[in-house]
């Protein structure tokens, strides 16, 4: 049985963290920072308003790592890198220095599934990524995009808060994920996941993959109107043998939600 599990993707994702360039900005008039405002106010406004899986939203950071972090989420990379362009176009953009950014695909990982379909297959005596196995992978993908595409291009929650991280499965040390079977995996994913779900009235979550697009596997955005939940949520799963044995954790960034029409008194 192939031990790559089978998943979904949607939405193009990028986070964006910067620094404000507050000397620069001080140095400016009030005339000149009321025309910058005015502009960046109105581009960010219509970037705002969901459209198709197409949105972004504006965070003020808490911390050292950054002032702000825009999310954006698009239908291709081309969006991604067109919104990207167009924000540096501003303005406001000179104001702006890029601390980070993260790019990653919306992705749901099907495992349940996987071991039915891959089973499923082999009994019918299809040899594994022949052009009939991978035409009935494929078939059963798009079942599942279908089905869960509101999941897919998800609107960004406009929440008061978000939290985001990237992090990795270890690989290597004396613990490798890769190496687990894709039933043991499995059965662990669905221990893992149940946490998750004990959290749907306090917390939204959007997992993103980036193996191949950044420099940790997955990204995980959560959305909530208590930050406090994203303490409780996090550390309840360091518990889980995921968590516990296998994940590898990068750096975790908060922020206020800011609005477009909130952007002058935020600077």
């Amino acid at each position: 049985m192939p031990p790559v599990p089978l998943s979904v993707e949607g939405a193009s994702v990028l986070h964006q963290m910067m620094r404000f360039r507050r000397p620069a900005w001080r140095a400016l008039s009030h005339a000149a920072r009321a025309e910058i405002l005015d502009e960046a106010a109105s581009a960010l406004a219509a970037l705002e308003r969901p459209a198709e899986g197409r949105q972004s939203a504006l965070f003020s950071l808490l911390g050292h790592k950054g002032d702000l972090m825009f999310v954006h989420f698009r239908r291709s990379f081309e969006e991604l890198n067109q919104v990207q362009i167009d924000l540096a176009r501003l303005a406001f953009g000179d104001y702006l220095e890029p601390t980070t950014s993260y790019l990653s695909i919306v992705e749901l990982g099907i495992y349940e599934s996987t071991a039915k379909v891959y089973a499923g297959l082999l009994n019918r005596g299809l040899e594994p990524y022949s052009a009939e196995w991978k035409q009935e992978i494929e078939a059963t993908l798009d079942r599942h995009r279908q089905a869960m595409a509101p999941r897919l291009w998800p609107e960004i929650p406009a929440t008061k808060y978000a939290c985001f991280y990237p992090m990795d499965r270890r690989r290597g040390e004396s613990k490798n994920w890769y190496e687990e079977s894709l039933a043991d995996r499995q059965r662990m994913m669905e221990k893992h996941g149940a946490i998750g779900r004990r959290y749907a009235g306090e917390v939204r979550q959007i997992i993103s993959g980036s193996i191949g697009l950044d420099d940790w596997e997955w990204g995980v955005d959560l959305f909530s109107e208590d930050p406090a939940v994203f303490k409780r949520l996090i550390y309840e799963m360091r518990f889980d043998e995921v968590s516990a044995v296998y994940a590898l954790f990068g750096s975790f960034y908060v922020g206020v939600r800011v609005a477009a029409a909130e952007l002058s008194g935020t600077l």
